[in-house]
Formats: structure tokens, C-alpha cells, sequence
């Protein structure tokens, strides 16, 4: 069977998709609001579980995220936690801060 005549919930994902795909979920909040649209939808299979695979990196960044700070609370108490923290805050503000 040819993938033209296949119905579009099984139609496979070309790379630039995937490609796409990745960027879009990397928008910060418009890309979170398509990464749960896609991850509920049932009309292509392939971007659903593309959409739950993200989510399965974003859980491990958290939890990165979640040891980093634990590490740093044990080596330098609340100190560090906070400069670890006020850096990430700034260097959000600096990232998507409208000239």
C-alpha cells in the first residue's frame, strides 16, 4: 500500500514534520498550547506520539533541573540555590525581553 492511499491518521511524518514540530514546541507558550493539542489528538498517530515523546524530554529537564538545585543546595546551602536561580531568572528576562 502506498503511502498516498493510507488514511491520514496513519500517514508517516516526513523529517522537516519533526523538524518543525520541535521548533514549534520550543515556543514558549503558544508552543505548549499545540504540544497539548497534539498530545489529546487523534488525527495523525505519528505527531501524537511525537507530542508525548517531547513531553518525555521536558520531564527530564525538570528533572535535571530538580537535582541541579539539590546539588547546589548541598554544596553551598541557600546561597547558591538562589544565585542558581536568580541567574535562570535573569537569563530569561535577557531571552524574551521586547526592545
Amino acid at each position: 500500500m502506498k503511502q498516498s492511499e493510507l488514511p491520514s491518521k496513519f500517514r508517516p511524518l516526513s523529517a522537516w514534520s519533526y523538524f518543525g514540530l520541535s521548533v514549534l514546541y520550543a515556543i514558549p507558550i503558544l508552543g505548549l498550547i499545540f504540544l497539548l493539542i497534539h498530545t489529546f489528538s487523534d488525527k495523525n498517530i505519528n505527531r501524537r506520539s511525537f507530542a508525548r515523546s517531547f513531553w518525555c524530554w521536558v520531564v527530564l529537564l525538570i528533572f535535571f533541573l530538580l537535582i541541579s538545585i539539590g546539588i547546589a543546595y548541598a554544596n553551598g546551602g541557600t546561597p547558591a540555590v538562589q544565585g542558581l536561580l536568580d541567574g535562570i531568572v535573569e537569563t530569561a528576562k535577557e531571552t524574551y525581553t521586547i526592545n
